[in-house]
Order: structure tokens, then C-alpha cells, then sequence
């Protein structure tokens, strides 16, 4: 099938947001919290500027329910009292100059009382810095399979591991982006995103619309990689209050500096592996604890924690496992989806850990892997039974061949034995991963697709689908 966009991509015609020609457009811009937590006590205009050239709006205009509708509704599009993480958008402004905007936003100051904020999600919490519940979890997950503490308990060996991973950028090539327009009665909002629905439920919640009066197009997208699955909902709601306020279009237009401060990135993860494995390197049993950096709003991390639960034991037979799953506030800016949504972490943890465990009990990490591979017939962490017909260690043996890994591997030994400072390795990672939202999301969804014949013979597919620049 042709690409419908592929020449314009390619030739360089292709009309992203920000380059769509919009008569009579105002830009807008974002005033953000100078502190990552506290109560906003006063909002301080400076003379020095002429805020009636300016359209500024704040969270009394709006006219529904001040939160981004998603799973939880405890994100507000504007903060109205408090912040709970820096850079939350407080105010909007919109201008017809963009020098102007930005000699505009130095000259508010956003006065915060301070309160002590939780920035890291590994250390231990005191009692001011408790802000939900009595332990700022907002998630708890569980599976358990067999008799995990017998197990243990009985296991000739256990090997204990903690692995640790960051925060991860997108880097979309298209930064984020919108244009609204309120016409007719009916708001536009066109620009870079992947799920309009999404932006349509935000619309209809928080500024009271009914769908038939909510028009959202997805522009040209320059990548998303998950970074434009839910974040767009904010920016979508500042550019239409703009709008909306101003009677004119608005386009909100983030550079690359605000993008990286302010949008969702891959949760932070700290994984505990608790493994008893036999003499021969089989594993007897898991005992694995995933916790997730939420950071100040919900947003997808149930979803999140979901995904990264399952996948947690990796794709090994064991007929003990549990998996303890909880993510927890900060005040960090919210984290969201990401590629993975979740796996990567908890996969990147379980198969280190099997090279812990193979260093531990001196069996080649090749070899642990053969012996514990999933195989027909028999069942995952979550119960489910593989029946897929596919043979996993054929599939291994194949890709090691093809990558010379046991020549490399000799020939990199050789070389670090007699080279006193430079080091060469050669790693295998096995990987398993579910397609769909886990079981539970399909039903919550229940997603339809539209297909009619056309007069001329030709099939058109309707679906909320989006092309987002990745083919």
C-alpha cells in the first residue's frame, strides 16, 4: 500500500503544526511554578509590561472541571492553590509576538510557600513529606504463583539482586504542539498527538463540551514514541482556554528546552530480585518487588505498573513466583507512556539478575537461559499457558550463531586478559512482551474500526489509529 505521506515527508513539503500559515494567530505561552511543591500565595504582575496587549487566563476560566480527564482526575489543567511539582502550568498567555511572550514571562513571578518535596522515590519518607495515604503509594499490584516462602525456604541457593533504572527522554523529533480555534460554536484543536480521543474525552470534562462541538485533528506528527499519548490533553486544553478567551486562533508551540522539562518521561524503577535456583541452575522460585516512580500525577502509571508486572519473571519457566508491584507519588513531573510501557524496566532488572545468577553458581548465562526458557505447555507467572507452537531455543541458538557470540566472546576473554586498561564484552538479553493493554484495557476500551466499500471498488478503513511519523 502507497504512503499518503511519504513524497511530502520526503521532498521536505510536509506541514507540521507549527508550520501550518494561520491568519490573524496569537502565540501562547506557559507560566510555570517556580517550586517543585507547596501553596501558590500571590501571582505578582510587573509594570514594566502592558498586560492589556496580553490574554491571560488562569484556572477560574475554566469553564468544566479543572482536571485532565484519565484515569484519575487529580491532575488540574492549572494549578489553582497549590503545585506539586515544578514547572506545573499555573497561567497561560497569548500575544500576536513571540519576543514578546518571553519578555512577558520574566516578568510574573509565581510567589510559592514552600513544602518539602519528595525527589527521589528510593529513599525513605519523613511524616511532612507524605502527601497521599500514609505511604504516597497511588498503586499496589500483585501475582502470585505456587508457594513462593516454601520455596524459598527449601531452594539449595538464593541470589538477591537490586537493579536500578532512570528517567528516559523521548526526543521526538517534533517537539509538542497545538493549534486551537474556536469557530461556529465548534473548538478545533489541531496538532502532534497520537490518541484524539484522548483530547476529545479532556474537552468534553473540563471545558463542558459536548463531542459534536469538539473538532480534534492530528497534524503531520514528527514521532511520538509514547510521549504523545496522553501529555497532548494539557497543551491541547491551554491552546483552546487561549482561544477561547481571545477570540482569535492561538498556536502553543514548545520548544525543545520547555519539552524536555516539562513532558512525560519513562518511569524511574527500583527491582528486587529474591531467586532459589538448583544446582543445575533451574529456577525453583521468584520473589521479585517492582516499584515505579508515578511522580506528581497518576496519569497511565496503573497501566504502567500493570505491564511491568507481568512481564517482571521474564520469559522462564518457574513454578513459584511473586511479584509485589507498587508506584508512588514525587514531585516530579508526571511520568507517562513510554515504549515498553513498563517491560523494558522490569526486563532490563530480571536479566541481569540472570547474569548475577549465573556468575553466582559459575554456569555460563548462555546456558541459564537454555535450561529455563519458556517452553510449550507449560505456564507464565500470570497463569497463562504457552501454546504458541514457537521454538524459543532454536530461536536463541540461531541468533547467537548468526552473531558469532561464542567467537567474540573467546576472542574478547583473550583480549582482557593481556590488556591491562580497556575492557570488551559481548552480553545476550532475552525478551518477552504482550501485544494490547493487558487483558483488562481491551474491555475498558472495547475500540471499534469502520469498513465500507467505495462506489469505485476501492476499501476505506475508519479507525482512531494515527500515523505519528514512525511508518
Amino acid at each position: 500500500m502507497k504512503r499518503v505521506e511519504g513524497l511530502s515527508k520526503l521532498t521536505g513539503r510536509e506541514l507540521y503544526v507549527d508550520d501550518l500559515p494561520v491568519e490573524g494567530c496569537l502565540w501562547g505561552a506557559t507560566v510555570r511554578s517556580p517550586a517543585p511543591r507547596g501553596r501558590i500565595r500571590d501571582v505578582r504582575f510587573s509594570e514594566s509590561v502592558n498586560w492589556s496587549e496580553f490574554t491571560v487566563v488562569d484556572h477560574r476560566d475554566i469553564p468544566g472541571s479543572n482536571s485532565i480527564f484519565l484515569i484519575e482526575e487529580d491532575q488540574p489543567v492549572l494549578a489553582a492553590d497549590r503545585v506539586r511539582h515544578l514547572h506545573e502550568p499555573v497561567l497561560l498567555l497569548a500575544h500576536p509576538s513571540r519576543d514578546a511572550l518571553r519578555r512577558a514571562l520574566s516578568a510574573i513571578e509565581i510567589i510559592v510557600d514552600p513544602e518539602p518535596p519528595v525527589l527521589d522515590f528510593r529513599q525513605p519518607l519523613r511524616r511532612d513529606q507524605i502527601q497521599y495515604g500514609d505511604d504516597n503509594v497511588l498503586k499496589r499490584l500483585h501475582i502470585e504463583k505456587g508457594e513462593v516462602d516454601r520455596a524459598l525456604a527449601e531452594a539449595p541457593r538464593v541470589v538477591e539482586g537490586v537493579y536500578e533504572t532512570g528517567a528516559q527522554e523521548h526526543v521526538y523529533l517534533e517537539t509538542q504542539g497545538m493549534l486551537a480555534l474556536e469557530e461556529d460554536g465548534v473548538i478545533t484543536v489541531t496538532g502532534s498527538m497520537q490518541c484524539p480521543y484522548y483530547i476529545v474525552d479532556a474537552f468534553e470534562h473540563a471545558l463542558g463540551r459536548s463531542a459534536d462541538t469538539v473538532r480534534i485533528v492530528q497534524a503531520a506528527t514528527g514521532g511520538g514514541f509514547g510521549g504523545k499519548e496522553e501529555f497532548p490533553s494539557g497543551i491541547a486544553l491551554h491552546a483552546a482556554l487561549l482561544s477561547m478567551k481571545a477570540g482569535r486562533p492561538v498556536k502553543l508551540i514548545y520548544d525543545r528546552s520547555e519539552d524536555m522539562a516539562v513532558t512525560t518521561k519513562r518511569h524511574p524503577s527500583r527491582v528486587r530480585h529474591r531467586t532459589g535456583v538448583d544446582g543445575d541452575g533451574r529456577l525453583l522460585v521468584q520473589d521479585i518487588e517492582v516499584i515505579l516512580d508515578g511522580g506528581a500525577y497518576v496519569t497511565l502509571s496503573p497501566v504502567v505498573l500493570s505491564r511491568s508486572i507481568i512481564h517482571a519473571a521474564g520469559p522462564y519457566a518457574c513454578d513459584h513466583v511473586r511479584i509485589d508491584g507498587r508506584a508512588v507519588f514525587t514531585n516530579s513531573p508526571p511520568f507517562g507512556a513510554f515504549r515498553g510501557f513498563g517491560a523494558p524496566q522490569s526486563q532490563f532488572a530480571c536479566e541481569r539478575h540472570m547474569d548475577r545468577i549465573a556468575a553466582a553458581i559459575g554456569i555460563d548465562p548462555v546456558e541459564l537461559r537454555r535450561i529455563n526458557l519458556i517452553r510449550e505447555g507449560a505456564s507464565t507467572a500470570t497463569g497463562q499457558v504457552i501454546r504458541d507452537g514457537a521454538d524459543r531455543i532454536e530461536v536463541m541458538d540461531r541468533a547467537l550463531e548468526l552473531a558469532g557470540y561464542r567467537e567474540r566472546a573467546a576472542a574478547h576473554h583473550a583480549f582482557n586478559r593481556d590488556e591491562p586498561t580497556l575492557r570488551r564484552g559481548i552480553g545476550l538479553a532475552t525478551f518477552f512482551h504482550g501485544a494490547g493493554f493487558t487483558g483488562a484495557g481491551e474491555v475498558f476500551l472495547d475500540s471499534e474500526v469502520h469498513v465500507a466499500g467505495l462506489p469505485d471498488g476501492r476499501i476505506e478503513a475508519r479507525t482512531a489509529n494515527v500515523e505519528m511519523g514512525q511508518g
